[in-house]
């Protein structure tokens, strides 16, 4: 996998891949080394630190709160969603004179399902392959985001630790929905989805609901 510079000074997570093994876990999707527990220990030492709140009000959401979709906010001059698939998908194959910004075609080893999908830019076929927000913007507007600046919901929106490239459908019926709601269907994958989406909350300040931390920490323990 390609180091691209919006990654600089990212560390790589420690994360799981599912109930029988640890992994390290980079930010994108499908690729993974074997770890030790320290992972898991992380994960649980962030959840218990993160607070328990009920939900505020949608009140007053809207995509526009976290700035223009898909901002080049590291000025490298491709767009976020660019990023994210020059990062998760493989043998890329990109739109002449852009740069290697625009991804044409690519392939995506989806961790929500353990499906190959394949890439292909265009109205029709763009959306097989969808840039997922690992705590939606909607679920973090009712968890600590309204009380923002501009700047920080557009930094959030745009983190690559909290963006994966996945299985389109998948991603649409995933939608808004917390950790108490929905998982992914590969349930190889729910120790790392959840461990990822902890490294966010933490990091953002974002709280979680008595439910939420309960399915969270019961993925845990299953590890």
């Amino acid at each position: 996998m390609r180091v691209r510079a919006f990654m600089a000074g990212l560390a790589t997570v420690a994360m799981l891949a599912g109930c029988g093994g640890l992994e390290a876990q980079s930010s994108g999707g499908g690729k993974s080394s074997k770890t030790d527990s320290a992972a898991i220990a992380d994960a649980r030492d962030k959840l218990a630190k993160l607070d328990v709140k009920g939900r505020a009000p949608k009140t007053g959401f809207d995509r526009d709160e976290f700035g223009p979709a898909w901002s080049d906010v590291d000025h490298n001059g491709c767009d976020t969603r660019n990023d994210i698939l020059k990062r998760d998908l493989e043998d890329e194959t990109f739109k002449s004179g852009t740069h290697d910004c625009i991804v044409l075609t690519g392939t995506l080893d989806d961790p929500y399902s353990g499906k190959t999908i394949k890439f292909k830019r265009g109205q029709s076929t763009s959306t097989a392959v969808q840039i997922d927000h690992l705590i939606p913007l909607s679920d973090a507007w009712q968890k600590g985001a309204q009380q923002w600046t501009d700047a920080k919901r557009k930094e959030f929106a745009n983190d690559p630790i909290n963006l994966m490239a996945v299985d389109g459908p998948l991603n649409g019926q995933k939608s808004d929905s917390d950790a108490a709601t929905w998982l992914p269907p590969r349930k190889a994958y729910r120790c790392t989805y959840i461990a990822k989406q902890i490294d966010v909350k933490a990091k953002y300040k974002l709280w979680v609901t008595s439910a939420e931390k309960d399915a969270m920490k019961g993925i845990l323990d299953s590890c």
